[in-house]
């Protein structure tokens, strides 16, 4: 808990107020016992019914007080439980954003997902039971005992027994209890999968008639969960009622034995009740602590899974003095190979290339010859296996990684549109764009032409990951944001596959007028995308197979060849 605790401190007034309310409640609690026995052995006793009014308002008094710390006790606590959860993640959010696309593989991002809610609301239940439970359970048990030897020492040697026996009892549950705990939040992991692809994919489902089989895959899911759940609450029940013969064995046995001292006029009639009022607060106690031990037992589950996400670091980070401007838009490949964290092999092999500032450079290849990942490590979004990239007359591993990636902007095929406005979606390109600079990238996207047939224009709403727009729309809308950074690099990862062929070569064409300093990397399936380029690499099994404008692969490489007479032909047999 070393790590967690400090994002406690600011929640400390909170975090240190609650057990001292707890104890003042506690000592409440404990008095009242003490004020009937009086009430008996000496009001009733004597029939003195001034003593027992003014005793009988001194414990009324002292149970508002009580209730009273009670509920400031569990304020506090709440104030303290939830803000630490709060701060524990935004502190795990943070340390995901810092993650590299190599981290992210490491994650499934349903289990993410599952730490940053149910997780940390976890902890922060447990926070809130420990300042509370966790001090009420270990101090009410202490002044309990305390109280009920200065009433009967004899008759506290029932503890003897019932309390050692509930302690085994209690470490019987935990042993069977604390991998069950550590299973269920592996099952919400895996229910919150099948949650996140099925609503993600909800169109293919439909368009599939697939909802009779994802109910089926939601209900394994749904049902090992509560399955597993049950067999905890199984344990906790078994135990509860063994704890409850443990409470009323260890009363009979104090009335049979206190009985005996109250014939004997050894015992007041009201000292034996007070006992008894104190032997079930004890047991209370270990009752309120073998739950509380339950719930950290879960908690531990939580914190391992927490910290598993904060002791992973990401390896691409800044160096001591990073870089912080890039000199060109010129792009070196020395002799670069990569592989997954996850795999062995490498997916590309000895890649050597050198792409001049302002160079418009086209990738073509067959699906999986690893052509997203070559350009993947110009940003740095992955980091070379071997060799070198240099970026800008520096290696990236030189630059900071927020001022390189200002300065290369990606586009993806599948580009995210956030919920919001146009405009809002354009300034995550640069978030002191104007009206007239957002209108200018819009137009050079060819996304204008659209957006400006809205009414409200750039204030037209946008859904969660841009629903509410074609694909092609997207894409551009994504490449206009791009725009806007105004970098020295721009890389379209196959980002106007969506588009029709008209606006695509309008895109095109805009990038080679307007765009002339600009070094444009272009990765499409179709070679009238790429055709115009300056240069054409050919991609195959993770190797640079040729290289050359487009005239020059349709004579010297075979695999252009074939791409180019096979979408030719399927342009034929279409008009």
């Amino acid at each position: 808990m070393k790590k967690l605790l400090p994002y406690l401190n600011k929640y400390k007034v909170y975090a240190i107020l609650t057990p001292i309310l707890m104890i003042l409640e506690v000592i409440t609690d404990i008095m009242l016992p003490f004020l009937m026995a009086k009430i008996v052995d000496v009001g009733i006793h004597n029939q003195d019914t001034d003593y027992i009014i003014k005793v009988g308002l001194l414990m009324i008094g002292l149970a508002m007080l009580g209730m009273t710390f009670g509920v400031l006790s569990a304020f506090c606590a709440a104030r303290a439980g939830h803000g630490f959860a709060a701060e524990l993640r935004l502190e795990t959010f943070k340390k995901i954003q810092s993650f590299s696309f190599g981290n992210l593989d490491k994650f499934a991002v349903s289990s993410l997902i599952t730490r940053l809610t149910n997780d940390i609301t976890t902890l922060g239940q447990v926070t809130v039971m420990s300042l509370r439970m966790g001090v009420r359970a270990p101090s009410m048990f202490i002044f309990a005992l305390i109280m009920a030897m200065s009433v009967n020492a004899k008759l506290t040697m029932v503890f003897v027994v019932s309390i050692p026996l509930t302690i085994i009892l209690m470490g019987m549950v935990f042993k069977k209890a604390g991998p069950i705990f550590t299973r269920i939040q592996g099952q919400v992991d895996r229910l919150n999968a099948v949650i996140k692809e099925n609503l993600t994919a909800i169109g293919v489902v439909k368009s599939f008639n697939r909802e009779d089989f994802e109910e089926e895959r939601f209900a394994v899911a749904n049902d090992s969960l509560r399955d597993t759940a049950l067999s905890a609450v199984n344990i906790i029940a078994f135990f509860m009622p063994i704890i409850n013969i443990v409470i009323y064995g260890t009363i009979i046995a104090v009335l049979w034995f206190g009985g005996q001292q109250v014939v004997a006029g050894t015992l007041g009639s009201g000292s034996l009740i007070s006992f008894v009022t104190y032997i079930t607060q004890i047991m209370i106690s270990l009752m309120m602590l073998s739950m509380f031990s339950m719930q950290l037992l879960r908690g531990n589950a939580s914190r391992k899974r927490v910290l598993e996400v904060w002791d992973t670091f990401s390896e691409i980070e800044d160096p001591k003095n990073p870089v912080t401007h890039l000199e060109d838009g010129s792009i070196v490949f020395k002799d670069v190979s990569f592989k997954y964290p996850s795999t062995g092999a490498n997916v590309l092999t000895h890649i050597n290339l050198n792409i001049k500032s302002g160079e418009t450079i086209g990738i073509i290849g067959s699906t999986g010859s690893s052509k997203s990942t070559l350009v993947q490590l110009i940003p740095r979004l992955y980091d070379v296996s071997e060799g070198e990239v240099i970026v800008g007359q520096h290696n990236v591993k030189d630059y900071s990684v927020e001022a390189l990636r200002d300065q290369v902007a990606f586009v993806l095929q599948k580009n995210t549109l956030f919920k919001g406005t146009i405009a809002e979606n354009m300034r995550w390109g640069n978030k002191y764009a104007t009206d007239e600079q957002i209108i200018k990238a819009l137009k050079q996207a060819s996304a204008w032409e659209f957006v400006s047939k809205f009414d409200d224009q750039l204030e037209h709403e946008v859904e969660e990951n841009g629903d509410n727009y074609s694909g092609g729309q997207n894409q551009r809308l994504s490449i206009a944001r791009a725009l806007l950074k105004d970098p020295k690099i721009i890389i379209l990862d196959d980002s106007t596959s969506a588009v029709d062929m008209s606006t695509d070569a309008k895109i095109q064409k805009m990038f080679a007028e307007e765009l002339t300093d600009v070094t444009t990397i272009i990765i499409g399936q179709r070679i009238s995308s790429i055709q115009n380029a300056d240069r054409i690499l050919v991609v195959h099994e993770g190797a640079i197979e040729s290289i050359g404008s487009h005239e020059e692969l349709l004579t010297t490489s075979h695999i252009y060849q074939e791409i180019n007479e096979s979408q030719a032909k399927g342009v034929g047999q279409h008009e």
